[in-house]
């Protein structure tokens, strides 16, 4: 054969298999047109599942001053709930519903008091929840969307779904110190995602400007962990203290670490533990008056000394009036607020803007070598 004579031209391995795949789709389908039929229907409707979610979005979204203000309803509702939880423990109705979450052997609860008191605030903190589950879906649907507030909304429900599990091995536990303690104290964790989510949708990014004074900024957030731990101590007093949350006939443990001397010795570490924080506050309010301080930077420190002043006076009259339940719930409202105003005082300070770095003497710039570079090309 000459050289000259072209060889076939054969088509290569991929042509002929991706020929092949299609006449193998081709012949499948036209061998069953039912199958075809079915995929076309189920590809229509994923399109039109798809607009349709389009078109929720587009109805469900939210400016930011309107989602602003459904944060602050959030904010709202879960503080309403930890003073609600304190009622229900006030009124020794803790172990109204002995089991959980049904009430008794039914899911309605006995027509007694304490039955309904602590019915009343799951049926509560129910509603708080859908409110919570609100502020998560707009955050997503919030124009222009911002990822910090969509994750710090998504917080809210999962909070309080801990704090619903929590509550009801509280309950299963009959009451006992440590699972009321951790109840609080959770909610308060909860508090700050969700001021933090309400303080953050009231300004745009870059809108506050970052703040140089470093001293002042950790002096108030040194605040934090000291309010912190006088709350903890409170609740400590509080569970070695005579409301156990439990009505008459039902046993209830308290904490007993030192005897009979439990709740006189946590008293006063409690008390302590305030007392300096109030002294920190007032230095705090002081040095920041001196260097200068403007009423507005002022105002979240002078709120939060007033109900640091008032906590000390009710708690020094329950002492006196040997606890009343009235009183001790007026303390702990008292306690909500004021960690709310320690919080507003720590946002308030802002962020701190990057800190310069320090160029040792007699090290180069960027410039100067570049023009260094550029006498030596000359």
């Amino acid at each position: 054969m000459s050289s000259s004579a072209r060889s076939p031209s054969w088509p290569s391995l991929s042509e002929s298999g991706g020929a092949a795949a299609m006449n193998g789709t081709v012949a499948h389908y036209a061998l069953r047109p039912g199958l075809l039929r079915r995929s076309v229907e189920a590809a229509g409707q994923r399109v039109s599942q798809y607009h349709v979610f389009l078109e929720v979005r587009h109805r469900l979204a939210v400016t930011p001053a309107q989602y602003r203000r459904v944060a602050y309803v959030a904010l709202a509702s879960l503080t309403l709930i930890v003073l609600t939880g304190a009622a229900v423990r006030l009124t020794d109705s803790g172990l109204g519903c002995e089991n959980w979450p049904k009430c008794g052997g039914t899911p309605l609860p006995a027509l007694s008091s304490h039955a309904l008191i602590e019915f009343g605030n799951r049926a509560v903190s129910g509603v708080v929840g859908l409110i919570t589950v609100v502020a998560a879906m707009l955050a997503f649907t919030r124009r222009p969307y911002r990822k910090d507030l969509a994750i710090l909304a998504v917080l809210l429900p999962l909070g309080v779904l801990a704090q619903a599990v929590l509550g009801g091995f509280t309950v299963l536990n009959h009451l006992a110190p440590g699972f009321v303690m951790a109840h609080f104290s959770l909610s308060l964790l909860i508090l700050v995602a969700a001021f933090a989510l309400a303080w953050r949708s009231t300004f745009e990014p870059g809108t506050r400007p970052l703040s140089t004074d470093r001293v002042g900024v950790w002096s108030i957030r040194g605040l934090l962990p000291l309010g912190a731990l006088t709350i903890f101590a409170g609740t400590a007093a509080t569970a070695a203290g005579p409301h156990s949350g439990g009505f008459t006939g039902q046993v209830v443990h308290r904490l007993h670490f030192k005897g009979a001397d439990t709740l006189l010795w946590t008293i006063h570490q409690h008390a302590t533990i305030a007392a300096l924080f109030g002294v920190a506050v007032i230095a705090v309010w002081f040095m920041h008056r001196r260097r200068g301080a403007s009423a507005a930077e002022l105002e979240p420190l002078t709120v939060l000394g007033v109900l640091l002043a008032a906590q000390g006076l009710v708690g020094s009259v329950q002492y006196e009036l040997k606890l009343p339940s009235e009183m001790v719930w007026v303390h702990v409202s008292l306690a909500t607020f004021t960690w709310l105003a320690l919080l507003w005082a720590v946002a308030a300070a802002g962020r701190l803007a990057p800190g310069a770095v320090e160029v040792p003497a007699g090290t180069p710039t960027a410039g100067a070598r570049e023009l260094e570079l550029a006498g030596r090309m000359e």
